[in-house]
């Protein structure tokens, strides 16, 4: 028993010794971060919207809830301020006469209450502003403005945040593996993509980077260097038809970064692929980015994706997502150099091919011998 826990703690152990550092995680979070930043950290402040936008809900929502509160708090505190040097509080015994700055304030909590109702325009007729006084109603008139700005900005937030295109980039999905093996009779790197939502991307396009880490013949060392992978289906890769599950492939050939990689050695390359589709959001017209990515361990040569589509009896198309990431072993050779050079081999075979330098030398009998 403490042998078997021995090993498995072990072969834990050893996986995640093994287990990459990933730039861009399965669900297309970017995983790095900056450090030493020179400028100061109210250049932030310059764009507040797009970083109202960037925050997690809860600090939006803290945020949001602090900026209505205290504004209706401040604002309580100047009315209050207002009908204490007006004389209109209780403590002050105001003359029966006496016309206050507004009606009806007798502390700082009606004072907060009035405010509320003025930057909300709730409307109770208890409270209200009198000719009096023009500071009151500068004040009303400010705190008004104010109040509708706040108000717009907010919400204005909270209704962005819900509705930014990122989250309808949660509705696209890429298959949990990367498959390489023969099609068209071309040696080529599979990846499935589906669109859960019946609404389209409208000019959808799907490429793809290959980050590693390369040497320069200057000797400079380039982390995360960066290589275009051309991704392709059989309509091409512009303006998808987006409506049903789609295979999209990437031709290894002699300007692939994959050319030179064989079933043996694929585990022990150091590259990750980050495979990224742009379109614009049917409902909204808001573009949308979705990634994911692919390292080695997660690329499975000799492999293709089960059928996932069907007909039914009913003349409707059926997408059967349970097989949506599974594949099936299928031969395949084990490097593109070897592919091509079959190829090669077996046209060679089919041709005929004449050598003009072999000359057919004819030898003289002769019936004498000479002794």
């Amino acid at each position: 028993m403490f042998s078997y826990l021995r090993e498995r703690f072990t072969s834990h152990l050893r996986e995640r010794s093994r287990r990459r550092a990933r730039l861009v995680s399965k669900d297309g979070r970017c995983n790095i971060e900056f450090g030493n930043v020179e400028q100061s950290r109210f250049v932030f402040l310059v764009d507040i919207w797009t970083t109202i936008l960037d925050l997690r809900w809860r600090y939006k929502m803290t945020i949001f809830i602090s900026a209505f509160l205290g504004s209706w708090f401040l604002f309580g505190l100047l009315w209050y301020v207002v009908a204490y040097i007006h004389k209109d509080l209780p403590e002050f015994n105001p003359s029966i006469n006496h016309t206050p700055c507004v009606e009806n304030i007798n502390g700082l909590t009606s004072a907060f209450l009035f405010s509320l109702e003025t930057q909300v325009t709730i409307g109770y007729g208890f409270r209200c502003v009198t000719e009096q006084c023009a500071t009151a109603i500068f004040l009303l008139i400010f705190q008004s403005i104010l109040g509708v700005i706040i108000n717009s900005f907010m919400c204005g937030a909270i209704l962005a945040k819900i509705s930014r295109s990122k989250n309808r980039a949660k509705t696209i999905t890429f298959s949990k593996n990367a498959v390489i093996s023969k099609r068209g009779g071309k040696l080529c790197l599979l990846i499935r993509v589906a669109n859960l939502r019946k609404s389209l991307l409208i000019g959808s396009h799907i490429y793809g980077k290959l980050l590693k880490t390369t040497i320069t013949p200057e000797g400079e060392t380039i982390i995360l260097d960066q290589v275009n992978i051309e991704f392709v289906v059989d309509a091409g890769n512009e303006n998808l038809f987006f409506i049903s599950p789609l295979t999209i492939y990437h031709i290894i050939d002699k300007n692939s970064p994959f050319f030179h990689m064989a079933a043996e050695t694929l585990l022990q390359q150091d590259f990750e692929l980050v495979v990224f589709l742009d379109g614009t959001v049917e409902a909204t017209s808001a573009t949308c980015q979705v990634r994911t990515s692919y390292i080695p361990e997660e690329v499975l040569w000799g492999y293709r994706f089960a059928p996932i589509v069907s007909k039914t009896k009913e003349g409707k198309y059926r997408v059967d997502f349970q097989n949506f990431s599974k594949t099936v072993a299928v031969e395949t050779p084990h490097c593109a150099f070897c592919l091509y050079n079959e190829k090669e081999a077996k046209a060679k075979e089919k041709k005929g091919y004449d050598n003009p330098g072999f000359v057919l030398s004819e030898v003289s009998e002769t019936s004498d011998t000479k002794m």
